[in-house]
């Protein structure tokens, strides 16, 4: 009995290119795949074998990129009485602590680049210069994001 669950295919094509975006933005080819599948199915919790046997993945990267997953807080689990196993699903409904912690990651990164910054050498003006506005620009964005917020729950 196959643990394959049925996707169109269209489905399976939107589960590549969110695959491809989350390989792009650093998750590995798996990883990715699994975050999208989880993103695409129109089954909420999808068990291991669901998901390894749906990509065609093995069994070692499905272990590590689920562990992966998890580890970063994209995916949980849950179980169900009487079953043994794991039901894998998205954390897509925990968005706003993501983007959270993303904003305050923006704080982080200017911060060293600030550090970066005034360890270079006054020769590379451009360069420097660049850095500057990098710097400035994600102040800015940080500073802009919670009226942002704001703005978008008012108009929900």
């Amino acid at each position: 009995m196959s643990d394959q669950i049925t996707l169109t295919e269209k489905q399976k094509k939107l589960i590549e290119q969110l695959g491809i975006y989350h390989e792009k933005s650093g998750l590995s080819p798996a990883s990715g795949r699994i975050k999208a599948l989880l993103t695409v199915s129109p089954v909420l919790e999808l068990s291991f074998d669901q998901i390894r046997e749906t990509l065609q993945l093995s069994k070692s990267a499905t272990s590590n990129s689920i562990n992966l997953l998890m580890s970063m807080g994209a995916i949980d689990y849950i179980t169900h009485p009487g079953d043994r196993k794991r039901f894998f699903r998205s954390k897509i409904g925990n968005w706003r602590d993501t983007m959270k912690q993303s904003f305050r990651n923006i704080t982080n990164v200017a911060d060293l680049l600030e550090e970066i910054l005034i360890q270079r050498p006054n020769e590379t003006e451009e360069f420097n210069k660049n850095l500057e506005e990098v710097i400035s620009f994600m102040r800015y964005f940080k500073k802009e994001i919670p009226s942002l917020y704001k703005k978008w729950d008012k108009s929900e």
